[in-house]
């Protein structure tokens, strides 16, 4: 695999070659780029795989691999069994080579959002409330003309060194879809990030993960990105009874890449960061990088920030979007993977809904709401393991929520997906 070449010069952005010019006020003057990069569709019925590069604008990597997978493809169509289609997140941001132009485009699956856009079809004039709008009727019309399966690939990069993980919600089919790619696996990040794009497609029935492939602007993350959708179309097995030689170099290239690094951490804190607070992260740190207690990792209008346990430091910011400092994260024992998925293959979760201090919400009678005054033993970590995501916390109270679809009948064949415009998910 070789190098590409992805930059930013003043007044344009290259993206795969094209060359976007922008204005004095920062908007492109050229054409942005199509939602669509290629939808190849094969001749027999089978699972969908839909790549996604570029939700945010500063990280055109994804972009440009998915360009060069789709061109290498494109003349094996006649053998795929289902479809494979690739598609630009923020059109708009990307043209200015910016992470969002007015909100991050990240952070508005919200159902308070959803059920605007639904009632609407739209949600208001601005830029990413327009990209928002095509996106998902360009993902509804991609699930509602799909032959099996869906799969979910969103790739991304970072701004620290050294970014290199997958993170997805832990269902045991999204799991299994990113358990294919030697990377090291961030478990539990979807807790603390409200509305991102593959919470609400995994609510959907879509499996789905995200792969960070480095830092935005490394040549090395496009190659990185290239060999992770060439291991999703093997996974997804679009191509049945034929050998992907690319999927095999790309596997041997990524655990070459990742050598050193945990195979499974989970999420043990994020930083948030609001505009007015002047934060600045600490000039040095790496992804994956061990931090001791005490440790200062930056600075804000608080003061310092100081590491309260030792931790694993996670996507340090060093660009000037973002609504996120930092993330701490600890090593996660494959061990506890194994029985994570014991526990849940027996369905466990249906006898913690009688332990000491735990009630079912007469609402939904896959939310439980823990008194940990009563059930002291029982840690959200314990309700990891049976399957359940934190959906609130206040004082003494815990409210967890199975995932969707966490069923072992769902790792032959994933889940059938549902209408992306349907409130009832």
């Amino acid at each position: 695999m070789s190098g590409a070449d992805i930059g930013e010069a003043e007044g344009r952005t290259a993206v795969d070659g094209a060359v976007f010019e922008r204005d004095g006020s920062g908007a492109p003057a050229d054409e942005r780029p199509e939602r669509i990069i290629r939808w190849l569709r094969g001749p027999a019925p089978g699972p969908t795989l839909v790549a996604i590069g570029g939700l945010h604008g500063n990280e055109p990597a994804g972009v440009h691999a998915l360009r060069r997978v789709t061109e290498a493809v494109a003349d094996r169509e006649s053998r795929m069994r289902g479809d494979f289609v690739a598609l630009v997140g923020n059109r708009t941001a990307l043209a200015q080579g910016r992470r969002f132009v007015d909100r991050d485009l990240n952070r508005a699956w919200t159902d308070q959002r959803l059920e605007r856009l639904r009632a609407t079809g739209r949600l208001g004039g601005r830029p990413e409330d327009r990209e928002q709008a095509e996106l998902l009727e360009t993902l509804d019309r991609v699930v509602t003309e799909a032959r099996g399966p869906v799969y979910v690939l969103d790739l991304h990069t970072t701004s620290g060194e050294r970014g290199i993980f997958s993170t997805f919600g832990d269902s045991l089919p999204n799991r299994a879809f990113a358990e294919h790619v030697p990377v090291p696996m961030v478990l539990g990040l979807e807790e603390l990030i409200e509305g991102t794009l593959l919470s609400f497609l995994g609510e959907h029935g879509l499996v789905s993960m995200a792969v960070e492939t480095g830092q935005h602007d490394e040549p090395a993350a496009v190659d990185r990105a290239e060999a992770v959708v060439w291991i999703a179309l093997e996974a997804t097995a679009l191509f049945d009874g034929l050998t992907l030689p690319e999927a095999a170099r790309g596997r041997a290239y990524l655990e070459e890449e990742a050598r050193g690094l945990p195979r499974a951490v989970e999420m043990r804190y994020r930083h948030p960061v609001t505009p007015d607070c002047s934060f600045r992260m600490m000039p040095g740190y790496r992804n994956f990088d061990r931090i001791r207690r005490g440790t200062v990792l930056a600075r804000d209008c608080r003061g310092e920030v100081a590491v309260v346990e030792d931790s694993i430091l996670l996507m340090p910011l060093y660009q000037e979007q973002g609504e996120d400092g930092f993330f701490l994260v600890r090593d996660f024992s494959p061990f506890w993977l194994r029985l994570s998925y014991l526990l849940r293959k027996i369905r466990a979760d249906r006898v913690a809904r009688w332990l000491p201090g735990v009630r079912v919400d007469p609402n939904d009678p896959d939310v439980l709401v823990i008194d940990r005054r009563v059930a002291r033993l029982y840690a959200l970590q314990f309700f990891h393991l049976l399957g359940f995501r934190s959906v609130k916390e206040e004082g003494a109270i815990l409210v967890v929520r199975r995932r969707r679809f966490d069923e072992t009948r769902f790792l032959r064949r994933g889940p059938p997906p549902r209408r992306l415009r349907d409130e009832d998910a």
